[in-house]
């Protein structure tokens, strides 16, 4: 099983860009000027054009400065950014108090900052950011100079009209950042399960390249020690009777005999036994995944169902040999004094199941199951074993072309379901089959 732990603070590649910032206030400072020029003398409405082009400027004497203070690349660390999305929230705050405060149509731009920050920062900050925002629109509610409207005829806005802008305004606060929040933090959970996938496939792919490693010493090694060996016998030869290095070459020439055996070993392995070592029966399969699992206090039955046809006989997987080792210690886990593992297979499908006794899947998350740290079963405490490690055994399966379904059984003293099935060209060793996806790892 794979753990994580997850630091208060964001990783460094999780951080928001500065570049990404800079980019989004240039874009709006020319929205927002082009909207005071249009406003000031498309539409010759009065406006204070002086303070607004004057807080627009703030803006830009900002992004001037990180830009030659910082490389594009520079990721900002939490504060850092809240604190800049801070000041775009408070700049925005300023332009609609000369324009207005919430009866301009605009104010619900009061939101972005805060959408942005709840894809990027931590919960606590975008909630601060958040109560922040929605104070400023609170008191833009009473305290603002008139909306721009055409002189000698001032548009006073209701004030149920301005309590309601209210309301959307932090109705699209809640809603957005709250969506955003989410999907982010499901982005992050995702990556981090994936490279915690990679880095087991990456472990199980060096194990299975130590064979190939050990041929490749053997040949290597090989020319050296014949040398050795050469001229270990020509000074044995010519040393004769000598009593003082005769024993020394002796054992010296013995030795490298024994180095040389020892590396045809290792090359006989690699080559002869590859081919045997690669196929696995299912029956055997089924052994190995469970005999790890059988000193726990937990009866582990083995019950064969309805076999068509020969044995199939796939290639040797170690991401499959994981994922199902996974899910056979996930049930002994939860399981109250029995698992029962049963295998079939037909003409088309190769079929391998796991049924415990345990109190089975909570209905809340049956339709989440494999989803990375969604850690709940009845009975049990949080983490207790569907979290990362069944994504990983998850992925490993489907990876070599295997189909996973978690229900709860029906029947009396079973709790929960575990099948998993593979097509039967699949699952077959090429040697068996034209073409197999199998080997996957």
């Amino acid at each position: 099983m794979i753990n994580i732990l997850h630091a208060p603070d964001f990783q460094q590649s999780q951080r928001l860009r500065l570049n990404t910032l800079i980019r989004l206030r240039w874009l709006a400072i020319v929205g927002q000027s082009l909207t005071v020029l249009v406003v000031a003398y498309g539409l010759k409405f009065p406006l204070p054009v002086s303070l607004c082009f004057a807080l627009i400027a703030c803006s830009a004497w900002m992004n001037l400065l990180l830009t030659f203070r910082y490389p594009a690349a520079h990721r900002l660390t939490p504060l850092s950014a809240f604190a800049i999305l801070t000041f775009d929230s408070l700049q925005l705050a300023g332009l609609l108090y000369m324009t207005g405060g919430l009866t301009n149509p605009f104010s619900v731009l009061m939101t972005v900052p805060v959408v942005i920050s709840a894809a990027s920062l931590p919960l606590r900050l975008t909630a601060v950011l958040g109560a922040l925002v929605m104070v400023a629109a609170s008191l833009l509610v009473f305290f603002h100079l008139p909306l721009p409207w055409h002189e000698g005829a001032p548009l006073e806005m209701p004030f149920i009209y301005v309590a309601g802008m209210w309301m959307a305004v932090f109705s699209s606060i809640a809603f957005t950042a709250i969506y955003a929040f989410r999907v982010a933090e499901e982005a992050r959970l995702l990556a981090n399960a994936l490279a915690a996938t990679e880095l087991v496939l990456q472990r199980e792919q060096h194990l299975s390249a130590l064979d190939g490693l050990a041929a490749a010493a053997a040949h290597e090694l090989g020319t050296p020690l014949a040398t050795i060996a050469l001229v270990s016998k020509e000074m044995e030869k010519a040393l004769g009777e000598d009593p003082k290095y005769r024993e020394d070459v002796t054992l010296l020439r013995s030795q490298s005999e024994r180095c040389r055996e020892i590396l045809k070993r290792l090359t006989s392995l690699s080559s002869e036994g590859e081919a045997h070592l690669s196929r696995l029966p299912l029956t055997s399969l089924v052994e190995e995944v469970t005999a790890p699992h059988r000193d726990f206090g937990i009866s582990i039955k083995l019950r064969p169902g309805e076999r068509i046809g020969p044995e199939p006989v796939g290639r040797r997987n170690p991401g499959v040999i994981y994922g199902l080792g996974n899910l056979v210690e996930n049930a002994v886990d939860f399981a109250r004094k029995s698992v029962t593992i049963r295998w079939s297979w037909d003409e088309a499908a190769v079929t391998f199941s796991i049924i415990d006794d345990g109190p089975g899947f909570p209905p809340e998350i049956i339709d989440r199951i494999g989803e990375p740290y969604v850690s709940t079963r009845q009975g049990t405490e949080a983490g207790g074993g569907l979290g990362l490690g069944l994504f990983i055994a998850k992925t490993l399966l489907e990876r070599s072309g295997a189909t996973l379904d978690f229900r709860n059984s029906s029947g009396l003293g079973e709790g929960a379901i575990v099948q998993i099935a593979w097509p039967r060209s699949v699952f077959l060793h090429p040697e068996q089959a034209p073409a197999t996806m199998f080997d996957t790892a």
